[in-house]
Protein backbone atom coordinates (compact mmCIF):
# COMPACT_ATOMS: atom_id res chain seq x y z
CA UNK A 1 0.00 0.00 0.00
CA UNK A 2 3.14 2.27 1.03
CA UNK A 3 4.55 2.13 -2.82
CA UNK A 4 0.83 2.84 -4.11
CA UNK A 5 0.14 6.11 -2.18
CA UNK A 6 3.30 7.15 -3.10
CA UNK A 7 3.09 6.53 -6.34
CA UNK A 8 -0.42 8.52 -6.58
CA UNK A 9 1.45 11.33 -4.29
CA UNK A 10 4.30 11.32 -6.94
CA UNK A 11 1.40 11.86 -10.02
CA UNK A 12 -0.32 14.23 -8.20
CA UNK A 13 3.01 16.72 -7.97
CA UNK A 14 3.34 16.22 -11.69
CA UNK A 15 0.08 17.04 -12.58
CA UNK A 16 -1.59 19.88 -14.78
CA UNK A 17 -4.50 20.94 -15.97
CA UNK A 18 -5.93 23.90 -17.61
CA UNK A 19 -6.73 26.70 -14.97
CA UNK A 20 -10.72 27.40 -14.99
CA UNK A 21 -12.24 30.29 -16.77
CA UNK A 22 -11.96 33.41 -14.80
CA UNK A 23 -15.03 34.00 -12.58
CA UNK A 24 -18.10 35.42 -14.26
CA UNK A 25 -21.32 37.17 -13.80
CA UNK A 26 -23.30 34.10 -12.67
CA UNK A 27 -20.80 32.69 -10.27
CA UNK A 28 -21.16 37.02 -8.73
CA UNK A 29 -25.38 36.13 -8.82
CA UNK A 30 -24.68 33.32 -6.84
CA UNK A 31 -22.80 34.61 -4.32
CA UNK A 32 -24.83 37.43 -4.11
CA UNK A 33 -28.02 35.34 -3.45
CA UNK A 34 -26.51 33.85 -0.39
CA UNK A 35 -28.92 35.27 2.71
CA UNK A 36 -26.49 35.29 5.24
CA UNK A 37 -23.71 37.89 6.02
CA UNK A 38 -20.04 35.67 5.34
CA UNK A 39 -17.81 35.63 8.35
CA UNK A 40 -14.26 37.13 7.78
CA UNK A 41 -12.90 33.28 7.79
CA UNK A 42 -16.08 32.39 4.95
CA UNK A 43 -14.52 34.61 2.55
CA UNK A 44 -10.88 33.66 3.42
CA UNK A 45 -11.24 30.72 2.60
CA UNK A 46 -13.55 30.96 -0.56
CA UNK A 47 -10.64 33.58 -1.90
CA UNK A 48 -8.05 30.74 -0.96
CA UNK A 49 -10.19 28.37 -3.06
CA UNK A 50 -10.72 30.56 -5.44
CA UNK A 51 -7.19 30.95 -6.45
CA UNK A 52 -6.55 27.50 -6.25
CA UNK A 53 -8.88 26.68 -8.81
CA UNK A 54 -7.53 29.68 -10.92
CA UNK A 55 -3.97 27.79 -10.86
CA UNK A 56 -2.02 25.25 -13.79
CA UNK A 57 -2.45 22.25 -11.12
CA UNK A 58 -4.84 20.50 -9.12
CA UNK A 59 -6.44 22.17 -6.06
CA UNK A 60 -5.53 19.65 -2.57
CA UNK A 61 -7.47 21.89 0.47
CA UNK A 62 -8.47 21.10 3.52
CA UNK A 63 -10.98 22.95 4.56
CA UNK A 64 -11.95 22.90 8.74
CA UNK A 65 -14.47 24.62 10.53
CA UNK A 66 -16.88 23.46 13.01
CA UNK A 67 -20.26 21.93 12.59
CA UNK A 68 -22.54 25.13 11.66
CA UNK A 69 -19.81 27.40 10.73
CA UNK A 70 -20.55 27.61 7.03
CA UNK A 71 -17.83 24.80 5.15
CA UNK A 72 -21.13 23.97 3.23
CA UNK A 73 -21.44 27.64 1.73
CA UNK A 74 -17.84 27.39 0.70
CA UNK A 75 -17.62 23.81 -0.85
CA UNK A 76 -20.82 25.08 -2.60
CA UNK A 77 -19.44 28.33 -4.01
CA UNK A 78 -16.18 26.19 -4.90
CA UNK A 79 -19.15 23.84 -7.03
CA UNK A 80 -20.76 26.29 -8.42
CA UNK A 81 -17.12 27.86 -9.96
CA UNK A 82 -16.56 24.67 -11.13
CA UNK A 83 -20.12 24.24 -13.26
CA UNK A 84 -19.70 27.87 -14.34
CA UNK A 85 -16.64 26.87 -16.09
CA UNK A 86 -18.54 23.90 -17.65
CA UNK A 87 -16.88 21.26 -15.19
CA UNK A 88 -19.24 18.53 -13.11
CA UNK A 89 -18.80 17.84 -9.90
CA UNK A 90 -18.66 14.74 -6.97
CA UNK A 91 -19.45 14.89 -3.81
CA UNK A 92 -18.85 12.28 -1.41
CA UNK A 93 -20.20 12.09 2.16
CA UNK A 94 -20.00 9.10 4.74
CA UNK A 95 -23.54 8.41 5.21
CA UNK A 96 -26.79 8.36 3.71
CA UNK A 97 -28.77 10.57 5.97
CA UNK A 98 -25.99 13.18 5.32
CA UNK A 99 -26.47 12.84 1.42
CA UNK A 100 -29.93 13.19 2.03
CA UNK A 101 -29.27 16.53 3.85
CA UNK A 102 -26.86 17.74 1.54
CA UNK A 103 -28.87 16.92 -1.59
CA UNK A 104 -31.67 19.09 0.20
CA UNK A 105 -29.13 22.07 0.57
CA UNK A 106 -27.08 21.96 -2.22
CA UNK A 107 -30.78 21.46 -4.27
CA UNK A 108 -32.56 24.78 -2.45
CA UNK A 109 -29.21 26.84 -2.52
CA UNK A 110 -29.06 26.59 -6.43
CA UNK A 111 -32.60 26.68 -6.90
CA UNK A 112 -33.34 29.21 -10.08
CA UNK A 113 -29.60 28.74 -11.76
CA UNK A 114 -30.39 25.39 -13.57
CA UNK A 115 -28.15 23.15 -11.83
CA UNK A 116 -29.11 19.51 -12.52
CA UNK A 117 -27.88 17.99 -8.99
CA UNK A 118 -28.38 13.45 -9.23
CA UNK A 119 -28.12 11.54 -5.56
CA UNK A 120 -26.66 8.19 -4.96
CA UNK A 121 -27.14 6.46 -1.82
CA UNK A 122 -29.23 3.28 -0.41
CA UNK A 123 -32.52 5.33 0.18
CA UNK A 124 -32.61 5.92 -4.09
CA UNK A 125 -34.59 3.71 -6.11
CA UNK A 126 -32.27 1.43 -8.63
CA UNK A 127 -33.59 2.34 -11.56
CA UNK A 128 -33.08 6.45 -10.12
CA UNK A 129 -29.19 5.58 -9.56
CA UNK A 130 -28.92 4.44 -12.75
CA UNK A 131 -30.14 7.23 -14.48
CA UNK A 132 -27.73 9.42 -12.26
CA UNK A 133 -24.90 7.34 -13.50
CA UNK A 134 -25.76 7.20 -17.05
CA UNK A 135 -26.26 11.52 -16.93
CA UNK A 136 -23.18 11.40 -14.95
CA UNK A 137 -21.14 9.66 -17.66
CA UNK A 138 -22.94 11.66 -20.24
CA UNK A 139 -22.60 15.02 -18.57
CA UNK A 140 -26.14 16.00 -18.37
CA UNK A 141 -25.78 16.03 -14.66
CA UNK A 142 -23.57 18.90 -12.61
CA UNK A 143 -23.27 17.70 -9.26
CA UNK A 144 -23.89 13.97 -8.24
CA UNK A 145 -23.83 13.71 -3.94
CA UNK A 146 -23.25 10.19 -2.77
CA UNK A 147 -22.38 7.65 -0.48
CA UNK A 148 -19.56 5.26 -0.49
CA UNK A 149 -21.87 3.86 -4.02
CA UNK A 150 -19.21 6.74 -5.58
CA UNK A 151 -16.63 4.37 -4.94
CA UNK A 152 -17.57 1.60 -6.89
CA UNK A 153 -16.10 0.67 -9.92
CA UNK A 154 -17.72 1.72 -13.62
CA UNK A 155 -18.53 5.45 -11.79
CA UNK A 156 -17.90 7.51 -14.54
CA UNK A 157 -18.18 11.34 -15.55
CA UNK A 158 -17.71 12.76 -18.84
CA UNK A 159 -15.73 16.03 -17.59
CA UNK A 160 -14.92 16.07 -13.56
CA UNK A 161 -13.49 19.11 -12.70
CA UNK A 162 -13.75 19.16 -8.19
CA UNK A 163 -14.11 16.02 -5.76
CA UNK A 164 -15.55 17.15 -2.51
CA UNK A 165 -15.09 15.13 0.44
CA UNK A 166 -17.07 15.65 3.07
CA UNK A 167 -16.27 14.48 6.80
CA UNK A 168 -13.39 13.31 5.41
CA UNK A 169 -12.22 11.19 8.63
CA UNK A 170 -14.78 8.91 8.18
CA UNK A 171 -12.78 7.37 4.63
CA UNK A 172 -10.29 4.94 4.72
CA UNK A 173 -6.45 6.42 3.02
CA UNK A 174 -7.07 4.05 0.67
CA UNK A 175 -10.38 4.96 -0.05
CA UNK A 176 -9.61 8.85 -0.40
CA UNK A 177 -6.16 7.35 -3.19
CA UNK A 178 -8.25 5.73 -5.22
CA UNK A 179 -10.44 8.38 -6.06
CA UNK A 180 -7.40 10.13 -6.84
CA UNK A 181 -6.08 8.05 -8.95
CA UNK A 182 -9.66 7.30 -10.56
CA UNK A 183 -10.78 10.78 -11.64
CA UNK A 184 -6.68 12.11 -12.07
CA UNK A 185 -6.00 16.12 -12.07
CA UNK A 186 -9.41 17.28 -10.20
CA UNK A 187 -9.70 19.95 -7.82
CA UNK A 188 -9.91 18.19 -3.93
CA UNK A 189 -11.62 20.02 -1.28
CA UNK A 190 -11.82 17.67 1.81
CA UNK A 191 -14.18 19.10 4.93
CA UNK A 192 -13.43 18.35 8.52
CA UNK A 193 -14.66 19.70 11.81
CA UNK A 194 -11.69 17.86 13.35
CA UNK A 195 -9.48 16.07 10.72
CA UNK A 196 -7.60 12.85 10.87
CA UNK A 197 -4.21 13.35 12.28
CA UNK A 198 -2.38 12.41 8.94
CA UNK A 199 -4.27 15.13 6.60
CA UNK A 200 -3.73 17.33 9.41
CA UNK A 201 -0.19 16.28 9.80
CA UNK A 202 -0.02 16.80 5.58
CA UNK A 203 -2.02 20.38 5.81
CA UNK A 204 0.33 21.77 8.96
CA UNK A 205 4.10 21.12 6.83
CA UNK A 206 2.49 22.47 3.56
CA UNK A 207 1.76 19.26 2.04
CA UNK A 208 -1.72 20.39 1.67
CA UNK A 209 -3.52 24.04 1.24
CA UNK A 210 -5.52 24.29 4.69
CA UNK A 211 -8.27 26.68 5.73
CA UNK A 212 -9.63 27.11 9.16
CA UNK A 213 -13.49 28.92 9.72
CA UNK A 214 -12.58 29.74 13.60
CA UNK A 215 -15.55 32.73 13.50
CA UNK A 216 -18.93 31.17 15.14
CA UNK A 217 -22.44 32.68 13.51
CA UNK A 218 -23.57 35.06 15.72
CA UNK A 219 -26.33 33.00 17.56
CA UNK A 220 -24.03 30.33 18.90
CA UNK A 221 -23.37 29.25 22.32
CA UNK A 222 -20.55 26.65 23.96
CA UNK A 223 -21.87 23.71 24.55
CA UNK A 224 -21.49 22.42 28.73
CA UNK A 225 -19.66 19.89 28.58
CA UNK A 226 -19.13 17.08 31.16
CA UNK A 227 -17.17 13.76 31.21
CA UNK A 228 -17.28 11.46 33.90
CA UNK A 229 -17.77 7.92 35.42
CA UNK A 230 -21.62 7.25 34.83
CA UNK A 231 -24.18 8.64 36.94
CA UNK A 232 -27.64 7.57 36.76
CA UNK A 233 -29.00 10.16 38.56
CA UNK A 234 -27.00 12.86 36.78
CA UNK A 235 -28.38 11.44 32.99
CA UNK A 236 -31.72 11.50 34.55
CA UNK A 237 -32.02 15.07 35.25
CA UNK A 238 -30.24 16.20 31.95
CA UNK A 239 -33.04 14.07 30.46
CA UNK A 240 -35.70 15.58 32.65
CA UNK A 241 -33.94 19.05 32.35
CA UNK A 242 -34.39 19.15 28.58
CA UNK A 243 -37.98 17.55 28.01
CA UNK A 244 -38.80 19.80 30.86
CA UNK A 245 -37.82 23.06 28.30
CA UNK A 246 -39.85 21.54 25.18
CA UNK A 247 -36.56 20.08 23.55
CA UNK A 248 -35.38 16.92 22.38
CA UNK A 249 -32.60 14.22 23.51
CA UNK A 250 -30.07 12.41 21.91
CA UNK A 251 -29.04 9.47 23.95
CA UNK A 252 -25.98 7.45 22.71
CA UNK A 253 -25.21 3.82 22.97
CA UNK A 254 -21.99 2.72 21.43
CA UNK A 255 -23.01 -1.22 21.12
CA UNK A 256 -26.95 -2.02 19.60
CA UNK A 257 -26.56 -4.87 22.13
CA UNK A 258 -26.84 -2.59 25.07
CA UNK A 259 -29.58 -0.38 23.90
CA UNK A 260 -32.51 -3.11 25.30
CA UNK A 261 -31.26 -2.00 28.66
CA UNK A 262 -30.96 1.80 28.33
CA UNK A 263 -34.48 1.68 26.68
CA UNK A 264 -35.76 -0.18 29.62
CA UNK A 265 -34.52 2.96 32.42
CA UNK A 266 -35.37 5.62 30.48
CA UNK A 267 -39.10 3.91 30.04
CA UNK A 268 -39.39 3.44 33.37
CA UNK A 269 -37.84 7.16 34.03
CA UNK A 270 -40.14 8.69 31.66
CA UNK A 271 -42.81 6.70 30.80
CA UNK A 272 -44.96 9.67 29.49
CA UNK A 273 -42.14 10.59 26.78
CA UNK A 274 -41.92 9.53 23.13
CA UNK A 275 -38.54 6.90 23.14
CA UNK A 276 -37.53 5.67 20.07
CA UNK A 277 -34.20 3.68 18.83
CA UNK A 278 -32.00 4.07 15.46
CA UNK A 279 -29.19 2.03 14.20
CA UNK A 280 -27.49 0.66 11.75
CA UNK A 281 -29.36 -2.82 11.58
CA UNK A 282 -32.44 -1.66 11.44
CA UNK A 283 -34.47 -1.72 7.86
CA UNK A 284 -33.53 1.14 5.40
CA UNK A 285 -36.66 2.71 5.61
CA UNK A 286 -37.24 1.88 9.11
CA UNK A 287 -34.24 3.95 9.92
CA UNK A 288 -35.12 6.74 7.55
CA UNK A 289 -38.31 7.02 8.84
CA UNK A 290 -37.14 6.91 12.48
CA UNK A 291 -34.52 9.69 11.38
CA UNK A 292 -37.28 12.46 9.82
CA UNK A 293 -39.57 11.35 12.92
CA UNK A 294 -37.26 13.08 15.37
CA UNK A 295 -36.59 16.05 12.58
CA UNK A 296 -40.30 16.71 12.74
CA UNK A 297 -40.34 16.93 16.52
CA UNK A 298 -42.51 13.29 16.82
CA UNK A 299 -39.87 12.00 19.27
CA UNK A 300 -38.72 12.93 22.58
CA UNK A 301 -35.48 11.13 23.09
CA UNK A 302 -33.76 9.44 20.51
CA UNK A 303 -32.20 6.27 21.86
CA UNK A 304 -29.45 5.49 18.66
CA UNK A 305 -25.61 4.39 18.15
CA UNK A 306 -23.04 7.06 16.67
CA UNK A 307 -24.85 6.76 13.36
CA UNK A 308 -26.22 10.34 14.48
CA UNK A 309 -22.85 11.60 14.70
CA UNK A 310 -22.87 13.29 11.21
CA UNK A 311 -25.95 14.59 9.27
CA UNK A 312 -28.75 15.77 11.48
CA UNK A 313 -29.67 18.87 11.79
CA UNK A 314 -32.13 19.23 14.48
CA UNK A 315 -32.20 22.97 16.58
CA UNK A 316 -34.55 21.48 19.18
CA UNK A 317 -31.86 18.59 20.19
CA UNK A 318 -29.79 20.99 22.73
CA UNK A 319 -28.97 17.89 25.44
CA UNK A 320 -26.94 14.65 23.72
CA UNK A 321 -25.82 11.80 26.49
CA UNK A 322 -23.10 9.40 25.36
CA UNK A 323 -22.29 6.21 27.33
CA UNK A 324 -19.09 4.22 26.97
CA UNK A 325 -18.02 7.15 25.75
CA UNK A 326 -14.40 5.52 26.29
CA UNK A 327 -14.94 3.27 23.19
CA UNK A 328 -14.85 6.77 21.22
CA UNK A 329 -12.25 8.53 19.26
CA UNK A 330 -11.70 12.31 19.94
CA UNK A 331 -13.27 13.24 16.65
CA UNK A 332 -16.04 11.14 17.18
CA UNK A 333 -16.93 12.77 20.62
CA UNK A 334 -16.47 16.33 19.20
CA UNK A 335 -18.64 15.03 16.07
CA UNK A 336 -21.37 14.05 18.23
CA UNK A 337 -21.30 17.15 20.61
CA UNK A 338 -21.77 19.32 17.61
CA UNK A 339 -25.25 17.49 17.23
CA UNK A 340 -26.30 19.97 19.98
CA UNK A 341 -26.60 23.39 20.47
CA UNK A 342 -26.88 24.78 16.61
CA UNK A 343 -29.56 27.35 17.64
CA UNK A 344 -28.64 29.64 20.13
CA UNK A 345 -29.71 27.68 23.38
CA UNK A 346 -27.82 26.62 25.93
CA UNK A 347 -26.33 22.85 25.14
CA UNK A 348 -25.28 20.12 27.49
CA UNK A 349 -22.96 17.04 26.49
CA UNK A 350 -22.35 14.29 28.71
CA UNK A 351 -19.96 12.09 28.14
CA UNK A 352 -20.09 9.06 30.23
CA UNK A 353 -17.64 5.55 30.99
CA UNK A 354 -18.48 2.70 33.29
CA UNK A 355 -17.69 4.09 36.90
CA UNK A 356 -15.42 1.10 37.96
CA UNK A 357 -13.39 1.20 34.64
CA UNK A 358 -9.67 2.07 34.73
CA UNK A 359 -8.69 4.20 31.80
CA UNK A 360 -5.98 3.90 29.44
CA UNK A 361 -3.53 7.20 29.82
CA UNK A 362 -4.59 8.18 25.60
CA UNK A 363 -8.75 7.51 26.72
CA UNK A 364 -8.28 9.67 29.88
CA UNK A 365 -6.60 12.54 27.60
CA UNK A 366 -9.23 12.67 24.86
CA UNK A 367 -11.82 12.57 28.01
CA UNK A 368 -9.58 15.92 29.13
CA UNK A 369 -9.50 17.46 26.16
CA UNK A 370 -13.12 17.27 24.89
CA UNK A 371 -14.44 18.28 28.42
CA UNK A 372 -11.54 21.10 28.12
CA UNK A 373 -11.85 22.19 24.96
CA UNK A 374 -15.62 23.44 24.78
CA UNK A 375 -15.54 27.24 23.09
CA UNK A 376 -16.91 27.72 19.99
CA UNK A 377 -14.30 26.84 17.09
CA UNK A 378 -12.58 24.74 19.04
CA UNK A 379 -12.45 21.57 16.44
CA UNK A 380 -9.51 22.38 15.05
CA UNK A 381 -7.53 22.96 18.29
CA UNK A 382 -9.12 19.51 19.32
CA UNK A 383 -7.74 17.80 16.23
CA UNK A 384 -4.36 19.22 17.38
CA UNK A 385 -4.31 18.41 20.63
CA UNK A 386 -5.49 14.30 19.50
CA UNK A 387 -2.28 15.03 16.83
CA UNK A 388 -0.62 14.95 19.99
CA UNK A 389 -1.58 12.01 21.48
CA UNK A 390 -2.20 9.71 18.70
CA UNK A 391 0.70 10.34 16.62
CA UNK A 392 0.62 11.82 12.89
CA UNK A 393 0.07 8.23 11.45
CA UNK A 394 2.13 7.27 7.93
CA UNK A 395 2.78 10.44 5.51
CA UNK A 396 3.54 7.43 2.83
CA UNK A 397 1.20 4.35 4.43
CA UNK A 398 -2.43 3.74 5.48
CA UNK A 399 -2.11 4.34 8.80
CA UNK A 400 -3.69 7.52 9.75
CA UNK A 401 -2.83 8.11 12.93
CA UNK A 402 -0.03 6.72 15.53
CA UNK A 403 3.49 7.16 15.52
CA UNK A 404 4.68 6.10 12.02
CA UNK A 405 6.78 3.06 11.97
CA UNK A 406 7.65 3.24 8.19
CA UNK A 407 10.09 5.85 8.65
CA UNK A 408 9.20 9.77 8.64
CA UNK A 409 9.47 13.08 6.05
CA UNK A 410 12.73 12.10 4.80
CA UNK A 411 11.84 8.71 3.50
CA UNK A 412 8.80 10.07 2.59
CA UNK A 413 10.33 12.41 0.18
CA UNK A 414 13.25 9.95 -0.44
CA UNK A 415 10.48 7.59 -1.70
CA UNK A 416 8.47 10.53 -3.40
CA UNK A 417 12.04 12.17 -5.44
CA UNK A 418 11.93 8.21 -6.71
CA UNK A 419 8.84 8.15 -7.91
CA UNK A 420 8.95 11.51 -9.53
CA UNK A 421 11.77 10.68 -11.37
CA UNK A 422 10.44 7.29 -12.58
CA UNK A 423 7.38 8.88 -14.07
CA UNK A 424 9.50 11.69 -15.88
CA UNK A 425 11.75 8.73 -17.22
CA UNK A 426 14.22 10.02 -15.57
CA UNK A 427 15.13 6.98 -13.07
CA UNK A 428 18.21 6.30 -15.29
CA UNK A 429 19.66 9.76 -14.11
CA UNK A 430 19.48 8.60 -10.41
CA UNK A 431 22.15 6.62 -8.83
CA UNK A 432 20.51 4.22 -6.07
CA UNK A 433 21.69 5.88 -2.95
CA UNK A 434 21.85 4.30 1.24
CA UNK A 435 23.08 5.84 4.33
CA UNK A 436 23.30 4.96 7.47
CA UNK A 437 22.38 8.85 8.46
CA UNK A 438 20.71 11.22 6.21
CA UNK A 439 21.19 15.45 5.76
CA UNK A 440 18.27 17.14 7.21
CA UNK A 441 16.88 21.25 7.12
CA UNK A 442 16.71 21.87 11.25
CA UNK A 443 13.90 24.11 12.60
CA UNK A 444 16.41 26.15 14.52
CA UNK A 445 17.96 27.00 10.96
CA UNK A 446 14.42 27.42 9.56
CA UNK A 447 11.98 27.39 12.08
CA UNK A 448 8.82 27.89 9.88
CA UNK A 449 7.40 24.62 8.65
CA UNK A 450 6.06 25.30 5.44
CA UNK A 451 9.70 26.85 4.20
CA UNK A 452 11.20 23.85 4.80
CA UNK A 453 8.70 21.70 2.95
CA UNK A 454 8.75 23.99 0.42
CA UNK A 455 12.75 24.18 0.24
CA UNK A 456 12.28 19.82 0.67
CA UNK A 457 9.62 19.71 -2.20
CA UNK A 458 12.65 21.78 -4.83
CA UNK A 459 15.28 19.45 -3.89
CA UNK A 460 12.90 16.70 -5.18
CA UNK A 461 12.83 18.28 -8.54
CA UNK A 462 16.22 19.39 -9.29
CA UNK A 463 17.67 17.88 -11.96
CA UNK A 464 21.64 18.54 -12.46
CA UNK A 465 24.03 20.05 -10.45
CA UNK A 466 23.74 23.71 -11.46
CA UNK A 467 20.16 23.70 -10.02
CA UNK A 468 21.14 22.19 -6.66
CA UNK A 469 24.18 25.02 -6.68
CA UNK A 470 21.82 27.85 -7.37
CA UNK A 471 19.46 26.60 -4.89
CA UNK A 472 22.37 26.68 -2.22
CA UNK A 473 23.00 30.15 -3.00
CA UNK A 474 19.86 31.40 -2.61
CA UNK A 475 19.43 29.03 0.55
CA UNK A 476 22.67 30.51 2.12
CA UNK A 477 21.66 34.18 0.84
CA UNK A 478 18.35 34.33 2.04
CA UNK A 479 19.17 32.01 5.64
CA UNK A 480 22.36 32.43 6.15
CA UNK A 481 25.76 30.15 6.40
CA UNK A 482 24.36 26.54 5.70
CA UNK A 483 24.26 24.20 9.04
CA UNK A 484 26.54 21.23 8.63
CA UNK A 485 23.37 18.82 8.12
CA UNK A 486 21.70 21.27 5.43
CA UNK A 487 24.95 21.16 2.93
CA UNK A 488 24.87 17.26 3.72
CA UNK A 489 21.53 16.86 2.54
CA UNK A 490 22.63 18.99 -0.88
CA UNK A 491 24.93 16.70 -1.52
CA UNK A 492 23.61 13.63 -0.71
CA UNK A 493 20.52 14.85 -2.91
CA UNK A 494 23.35 15.67 -5.71
CA UNK A 495 24.35 12.31 -5.72
CA UNK A 496 21.26 10.62 -6.08
CA UNK A 497 19.25 13.46 -8.86
CA UNK A 498 22.68 13.34 -10.91
CA UNK A 499 24.68 10.22 -9.97
CA UNK A 500 23.48 8.22 -13.06
CA UNK A 501 24.69 10.66 -15.57
CA UNK A 502 28.08 10.40 -14.12
CA UNK A 503 28.09 7.16 -14.26
CA UNK A 504 27.28 5.82 -10.37
CA UNK A 505 25.35 2.96 -9.83
CA UNK A 506 24.86 3.01 -6.64
CA UNK A 507 26.28 4.97 -3.62
CA UNK A 508 26.46 3.34 -0.06
CA UNK A 509 27.54 5.80 2.79
CA UNK A 510 28.58 5.33 6.12
CA UNK A 511 30.10 7.14 8.61
CA UNK A 512 33.89 4.70 8.32
CA UNK A 513 33.14 4.92 4.20
CA UNK A 514 31.77 5.39 0.92
CA UNK A 515 31.62 2.73 -1.32
CA UNK A 516 30.53 3.73 -5.26
CA UNK A 517 29.78 1.38 -8.06
CA UNK A 518 29.15 1.65 -11.76
CA UNK A 519 31.18 3.13 -14.40
CA UNK A 520 33.58 5.04 -12.53
CA UNK A 521 36.19 6.33 -15.39
CA UNK A 522 34.72 9.45 -15.59
CA UNK A 523 35.52 10.64 -12.23
CA UNK A 524 38.17 8.49 -11.61
CA UNK A 525 40.35 11.20 -12.39
CA UNK A 526 39.28 13.68 -10.27
CA UNK A 527 39.17 11.28 -6.94
CA UNK A 528 42.70 9.92 -7.93
CA UNK A 529 44.94 11.43 -5.27
CA UNK A 530 42.01 12.54 -2.96
CA UNK A 531 42.82 11.54 0.47
CA UNK A 532 41.65 8.27 1.55
CA UNK A 533 39.82 7.45 -1.94
CA UNK A 534 40.79 4.77 -3.91
CA UNK A 535 39.65 3.27 -7.45
CA UNK A 536 39.10 -1.16 -8.00
CA UNK A 537 37.71 -0.96 -11.38
CA UNK A 538 34.71 -0.06 -11.47
CA UNK A 539 34.69 0.78 -8.19
CA UNK A 540 35.36 3.25 -5.92
CA UNK A 541 36.09 3.44 -1.82
CA UNK A 542 36.31 6.42 0.30
CA UNK A 543 36.14 8.13 3.42
CA UNK A 544 32.64 8.07 4.81
CA UNK A 545 30.26 11.32 6.20
CA UNK A 546 29.75 14.56 4.86
CA UNK A 547 33.45 14.82 4.09
CA UNK A 548 33.24 11.74 1.77
CA UNK A 549 30.23 12.90 0.29
CA UNK A 550 31.73 16.32 -1.04
CA UNK A 551 34.40 15.04 -2.10
CA UNK A 552 32.48 12.51 -4.58
CA UNK A 553 30.01 15.85 -5.22
CA UNK A 554 33.11 17.95 -6.50
CA UNK A 555 34.33 15.09 -8.85
CA UNK A 556 31.06 14.50 -10.47
CA UNK A 557 31.07 18.39 -10.95
CA UNK A 558 34.81 18.06 -12.18
CA UNK A 559 33.20 14.85 -15.09
CA UNK A 560 30.53 16.97 -16.84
Amino acid sequence: EARILMELFAKRELERRAPLENINDLYRDFVAAFPHPETADQLRAVTDIMNDMSQPFPMYRLLVGDVGFGKTEVAMRAAFRAIAAGKQVCVLVPTTILAQQHYATFTARMSGFSVKIGLLSRFVTKSKATRTLEDAALGVVDIVIGTHKLLQKGISFRDLGLLVIDEEHRFGVMHKETLKRTYGAVDILSLSATPIHRTLALALRGLRGISVLSTPPDDRLPVTTFAGPWQTSLARKAVAHELTRGGQVYFVVNRISRMERQMAMLSAFFPDARIRSAHGQMPERELESTMLDFYDRKIDVLLCTTIIESGLDVGSANTIIVDDSQELGLAQMYQLRGRVGRRGENAFAYFFYPEKEGLRKETADRLEAISSLTGLGSGYSLARRDLEIRGAGEIGGALQHGNAKTGGFHLFYSMLEQEIAKLRGQAHAQAELSFDQGGSIPAFYIPQDSVRVTLYRRLLRTADLDEISGLRQEVEDRFGPLPEQVRYLLDLTAIRNCGGRAGLRSVSVTRSETKVKGDVKTIAASLNGKRGWTILGDNALGPGGPGGVRTLVEAMGAST
